[in-house]
């Protein structure tokens, strides 16, 4: 058993970068549901839904949700949700490399894969140009 993941983000952009990071490992080395958010969306609708989604996902070992944005509507349902639920831990600003450093390390427990979570998304981003790598 493993901690599940919760991707709460505008449009399709939590399953856009799923995918991406589904097909480099082939697949997902955890139980994972993704909650699009859009424009229109009932705000309470989607804080039901995410909460549905964070039980069926918690088998004991807690549930990483991430999000795209800080202070946008997805953050907001992910605070909304974690502040009702002890065994969760939520990281804005969801990337690729934060996605891959969470495959990698899928057998940590929660409080160790969020922060192995934000090191990779923090990590992943690099300045460079023709010169090399600032």
């Amino acid at each position: 058993m493993s901690v599940g993941l919760l991707v709460i983000a505008h449009n399709q952009v939590g399953e856009a970068l799923l995918e991406a990071a589904s097909d480099i490992f082939k697949s997902s080395p955890l139980s994972v549901k993704v909650l699009s958010v859009y424009p229109r969306s009932n705000f309470e609708g989607l804080v039901k839904k995410s909460s549905q989604y964070l039980q069926a996902l918690d088998t004991g070992h807690g549930v990483l949700v991430l999000t795209d944005l800080f202070g946008s509507t997805p953050s907001n349902i992910a605070n909304k949700l974690v502040s009702e639920t002890v065994n969760s831990a939520v990281i804005a600003g969801v990337n690729l490399p934060m996605l891959i450093r969470i495959f990698n390390y899928s057998q940590l427990e929660l409080k160790e894969l969020a922060v192995a979570a934000y090191q990779g998304g923090r990590n992943g981003i690099v300045s460079f140009d023709s010169n090399g790598v600032d």
